[in-house]
């Protein structure tokens, strides 16, 4: 038996008997036993994108900082000149810092890969003889893959049946145009019109393909790995590395005027050098890329338990900056639970007549089968045992219809569905209420017209349906067909309003979000089910005035329109890219194939669980229940995880940064180095370890309020401002333990070590509010990891451990001492934070960078 490795074949080439044949396989799949051995033979059906590296190389990647190396070979080069114990001491702090920023990082990940796997796209195979679904990653060549509208094609693969196929080729070729695909017996066509390919999307038409080439071997794994281009940053991860880079010439300066003083004073230079790689490492954030990954992951998590899957990290932060929502009315504002309640002819009576034709159409059609087709198929089931299918025009978008051609062994006829004002513009005759065909005169087309606008007001919806006859050699179906036709009546249906939506909507209102429907419905509609749910629409614009606006037009008016209805995909992406030029962080809720274009343009992609696979393939968020009210959910959790990790941004950037900044300046004027290099490493590692509780701290009401964008500016004023305060508590405590102790550097070193420490951690009680601290608790997590280094820093210097840094017992005075200086710092930081948010709420609203 052949082990299918035949992935270097092409699957538009030789007969697709001999390719069955060469793979091993035949029209009904493989064995569960086979298709397991292949796929430890081929590997998991993945491109390798988004595969990571090794646990151990992760983590030895952490020591490639080049800070850290640096620091490493100083403290060896002590080691050599006999100060073994300070290498030691290095080694370890360096260690366990590395250790836990690489913990709480993996845990996150592996929190995120498990949402992802549990939205992982599947694949419809045969096994042993029948259908089966299994998780596109298992696919394995000789797998035989059923494909229908919407779906994704998992692999490379030769087609063994097709029927009116579509496929969208532009992942892989840029074409946006659907390309028609058919069975090629033989292999001989050079447009490879009978092969398909991983990454593209069935537009409508269904197909049994044989899978040919997996992962990496198909063309398109071939080219994500020619390419390995990553995604482009968002914003959030923009202003991350743009902190990274001002840090970084921050501590470069620090790093060279530490180093400078120190050699201009004749002070040892391996000590001075060691001190202030210590100081930047002090200084740098190392734990930044930790707290991001384990706070976006902690937001990740709390939704996954409200039914959403975050697919992607950073969306969490475009979540939360998201002021602008664009979503589709069913499912949505709707129930989602289409009923077919009435088939009326041109007057508006019940007919059989339009309910047999309307499910002929649904029943043949074997392109995108809508909630309306299976609401038609639901309602009743004529005989239809006489009736052949011939062909099809598939539905698309642009058209808005879809038409079959059928023969009952006596007649041929095409039979059209579709939206009413297309169906209506085509045809040139209509049905009486006796059967007879008559001319479509304009008081007949304004009679049928009120109609439709009648069933309108009432909130339902309703498709068109039409037929025309056709000679009887007449074996295909073409666009030009679609004319001429015999207009028949109105299949009606009923999508309530969904009791929910009103307030949802609201919510997301006053949560600062700008809710804007766009569908492919009608006018009177969508009035209505707006009108139902007490939803405001000051403006309505529909895809014809769309299509008139110029660029210029649309961007004046499109803050103004509430609906937007009868839009096409494209006008979809146009009403998107209006709002984004305004400068809003757009949100797009979609689950149609019709809106993956558009998920995908946005700046936070939304779709269903139950959506097309393209649709959730270009989503960085899933919704495991269509449900308005779980988007504001995720609108708050973005909110939450991008404060906690400015909270850790601005404490970093202004205590910790004061603290930097007081040790180099210490340098001129004291006649010994104010910590030595270990005790500034322990010092790091205690206040790194303290705020490990962040990602999980609670956030102010008031913070979630409105929308919350990552502020470099906020983060480099809020430093320049609190920065100083620290600074200044620092040099009265140089001068308070100068005065006490004298000049002795282990009490000093102590004292400092301690004083510093606490300042530094208890300020993470003012700065994670910009309120009262009083009236805003902290996270129990946060609250006793703070606590602890507080009180580790206390007892070191009594303990053996703390001898080995260095450290000695101080007197009670001085505890009296820290005390005041604690109390006094805290309490100038809490007026000034007080002033700063006033001010900065004061000023002019500007857009975040």
């Amino acid at each position: 038996m052949s082990d299918g490795r035949v992935a270097a074949d092409d699957p538009s080439e030789g007969s697709i008997d001999d390719l069955l044949a060469r793979l091993g396989t035949g029209p009904d799949g493989l064995a569960t036993a086979e298709a397991a051995r292949r796929l430890a033979v081929h590997g998991p059906n993945e491109t390798g994108a988004g595969r990571g590296r090794p646990a151990v190389l992760r983590f030895l990647a952490k020591f490639l900082n080049p800070l850290v190396l640096i620091l490493l070979f100083a403290s060896a080069l002590s080691a050599a000149t006999g100060d073994v114990a300070s290498f030691a001491i290095v080694v370890f702090l360096v260690v366990a810092s590395v250790t836990l920023d690489f913990v709480q990082e993996t845990r996150a990940e592996a929190v995120i890969a498990a949402l992802r796997r549990s939205v992982a796209l599947g694949a419809s195979v045969r096994r042993d003889g029948r259908d089966a679904a299994v998780p596109a990653a298992t696919v394995v060549p000789g797998d035989v893959v059923r494909l229908a509208a919407g779906d994704l094609v998992p692999a490379d693969g030769r087609l063994i049946s097709a029927a009116d196929l579509y496929v969208g080729e532009a992942a892989l070729t840029g074409e946006p145009y659907p390309v028609e695909k058919r069975v090629d017996p033989e292999g001989g066509a050079a447009d490879g019109a009978g092969a398909v390919f991983a990454g593209t999307s069935v537009i409508s038409g269904s197909a049994l393909a044989v899978i040919v080439r997996t992962g990496r071997a198909t063309a398109f794994g071939r080219l994500a790995g020619s390419l390995a281009a990553a995604p482009p940053p968002t914003a959030f991860e923009l202003g991350i590395r743009r902190f990274g880079a001002m840090i970084l010439r921050l501590t470069v300066f620090l790093v060279l005027f530490v180093a400078t003083v120190n050699v201009a004073f004749d002070r040892p230079w391996l000590e001075a050098l060691m001190f202030a790689l210590a100081l930047a490492v002090g200084l740098t954030p190392e734990l930044l890329p930790m707290i991001v990954t384990v706070t976006l992951s902690r937001g990740a998590r709390r939704l996954a338990a409200r039914r959403v899957v975050v697919k992607r990290l950073a969306t969490m932060h475009n979540v939360g900056a998201m002021d602008v929502l664009l979503t589709d009315k069913t499912g949505t504002l709707t129930e989602a639970r289409i009923r077919m309640i009435r088939h009326v002819d041109c007057r508006g009576a019940d007919s059989d007549r339009v309910f047999r034709l309307a499910y002929l159409n649904s029943r043949f059609e074997s392109g995108i089968r809508s909630a309306l087709d299976e609401a038609i198929l639901e309602h009743g089931e004529p005989d239809v045992s006489a009736v052949t299918k011939l062909d099809e025009v598939p539905f698309d978008f642009e058209r808005r219809r879809v038409s079959v051609l059928l023969d009952d062994g006596g007649t041929r006829l095409l039979v059209a569905k579709g939206a009413p004002e297309d169906i209506l513009a085509l045809s040139s005759f209509y049905e009486a209420a006796d059967g007879t065909v008559l001319p479509l005169d304009p008081a007949a087309r304004a009679a049928i017209a009120a109609v439709f606008a009648g069933l309108g007001e009432d909130g339902l919806r309703a498709l068109g349906i039409a037929s025309r006859a056709m000679p009887a050699d007449h074996v295909s179906a073409v666009l030009s067909d679609e004319s001429a036709l015999v207009f028949a009546g109105y299949a009606v249906f009923l999508d309530p309003p969904k009791a929910s939506a009103a307030e949802a909507v609201r919510d997301l209102v006053d949560a600062g979000v700008t809710v804007r429907i766009l569908t492919g419905d009608n006018d009177r509609v969508t009035r209505h089910v707006c009108r139902e749910l007490g939803i405001p629409v000051r403006a309505l614009a529909t895809g014809e005035d769309l299509a008139a606006m110029g660029e210029d037009a649309l961007a004046a008016r499109v803050g103004e329109v509430d609906v937007w209805c009868r839009v096409t995909p494209a006008q979809k992406e146009r009403v998107l890219a209006a709002w984004r030029r305004t400068g809003a962080v757009v949100g797009f809720l979609g689950d149609g194939i019709n809106d993956a274009s558009a998920i995908h343009a946005a700046d936070v992609g939304i779709s269903v669980d139950s959506g097309a696979d393209v649709a959730k393939e270009a989503a960085g968020l899933i919704l495991l229940d269509q449900d308005l009210r779980v988007v504001r959910d995720a609108v708050i959790e973005g909110r939450r995880t991008v404060e906690n990790v400015t909270k850790y941004v601005l404490m970093g950037s202004s205590s910790n940064f004061g603290n930097m900044v007081s040790m180099a300046g210490a340098s001129l004027f004291l006649p010994f180095l104010p910590m030595a290099p270990t005790q500034v490493l322990l010092n790091n590692l205690l206040y790194d370890a303290s705020e490990a509780g962040i990602p999980f701290d609670r956030v102010d009401d008031a913070a979630l309020a409105r929308p919350v964008r990552w502020d470099l500016g906020l983060i480099r004023r809020f430093m320049l401002v609190l920065g100083p305060v620290s600074s200044l508590f620092d040099f009265a405590t140089f001068y308070l333990l100068l005065r006490l102790f004298g000049p002795d550097p282990a009490l000093f070193r102590t004292g400092w070590f301690v004083e510093s420490l606490a300042t530094q951690v208890l300020v993470i009680f003012l700065i994670r509010t910009r309120g009262s601290p009083l009236a805003s608790r902290p996270h129990p997590a946060l609250a006793a990891l703070s606590l602890a280094a507080v009180a580790a820093a206390l007892l070191l210097p009594v303990t053996p451990l703390g001898a080995a840094f260095g450290f000695v017992p101080l007197p009670w005075s001085f505890h009296l001492l820290l005390v005041g200086l604690v109390g006094g710092y805290l309490a100038v930081v809490e007026v000034v934070k007080r002033a700063f948010f006033r001010r900065r709420a004061a000023a002019p609203s500007h857009r975040s960078a």
